[in-house]
């Protein structure tokens, strides 16, 4: 290993001093909200007995990922907007990579096993109850985590085989994988190929999963003689597909296109998108599009 580095500097987001301030106070706005809507997510549906099914036991799932996905970005670039500190050691820069890497992949399998739910429920209703077993569901939730541990372990160790020389700049205000291979010395093509590769492979893969689920729930929805029941089962799916669409939507421009290493600096207010706001919205886009959520959520309030 040829690294000679032993810390690296964080570049994105250069402004003025009234900017950087209202960037931190922005994303520590962001990650409060983030925080206390899917603690509130996991609450409702731990407290509500009527909600302790396969569906709510994602949704649960997902709010505790969400948590864990954006504290390994937003804690830290708060900090470095208000204080000035852009320092990043290498040790810390690759355990972020490494776990923001896991819990981004992990939530790619999560929307794709979500959509899988979902065509059971709609299309399958009378065999729901026994193919989502709670056993089931647990190793869909541990296979979603061990996906992106094999993910994590090769973009990181592929990126910090790379050498780095002196105090290398990575443009960019996390240590995204993009950016630090960007940032290297050395022949970068090899990485490139792999995360184009590896990353192409999960999204386009766990998105088909989610697009054929929902090609099969529209039509199924479009085939029920019941105006009420299709109203009923557009609306269960609806918060689902519009976290979908943020997030595949976001993903793919960043890491599934020739190039993405190229243009770091359009990737700062991209990837935004995915390690700060997905998470923040997916609280209020499942609450205000779902009524089961609704209801429970005032019950709990009148209590």
């Amino acid at each position: 290993n040829h690294t000679r580095t032993t810390e690296f500097i964080l570049v994105g987001f250069k402004s003025h001093p009234g900017s950087q301030l209202f960037l931190s106070v922005l994303f520590c706005i962001m990650y409060i909200v983030t925080v206390v809507g899917n603690v509130c997510m996991i609450l409702i549906i731990r407290m509500d007995s009527k909600l302790h099914t396969p569906m709510y036991f994602f949704l649960e799932n997902l709010s505790t990922l969400d948590i864990c996905y954006s504290s390994v970005i937003t804690p830290r670039a708060t900090l470095a907007f208000l204080l000035g500190r852009r320092n990043i050691s290498y040790i810390a820069c690759a355990s972020q990579m490494f776990f923001f890497s896991l819990f981004g992949t992990t939530e790619a399998f999560f929307l794709a096993v979500m959509a899988y739910d979902r065509f059971m429920a709609v299309c399958n209703p009378l065999l729901y109850q026994v193919i989502m077993s709670k056993r089931l569901c647990v190793f869909m939730v541990i296979g979603s985590y061990l996906s992106g541990c094999i993910n994590c372990t090769i973009q990181t160790g592929f990126t910090f085989s790379l050498s780095f020389c002196g105090h290398k700049e990575i443009k960019h205000f996390y240590c995204d994988v993009a950016a630090v291979i960007h940032a290297s010395c050395s022949d970068t093509f090899v990485n490139e190929l792999v995360m184009l590769a590896v990353c192409g492979s999960i999204i386009v893969g766990t998105a088909s999963v989610v697009f054929i689920s929902y090609g099969y729930i529209i039509v199924t929805i479009v085939r029920m003689p019941s105006a009420e029941s299709r109203h009923k089962a557009f609306s269960t799916c609806s918060s689902h597909m519009m976290t979908i669409c943020l997030f595949f939507g976001t993903v793919f421009f960043m890491y599934a296109q020739p190039g993405a290493t190229s243009s770091p600096n359009k990737s700062n207010t991209i990837s935004i998108f995915y390690t700060i706001v997905i998470p923040m919205l997916n609280p209020f886009i499942y609450t205000l599009r779902n009524k089961e959520v609704k209801g429970s959520l005032k019950k709990q309030l009148k209590r």
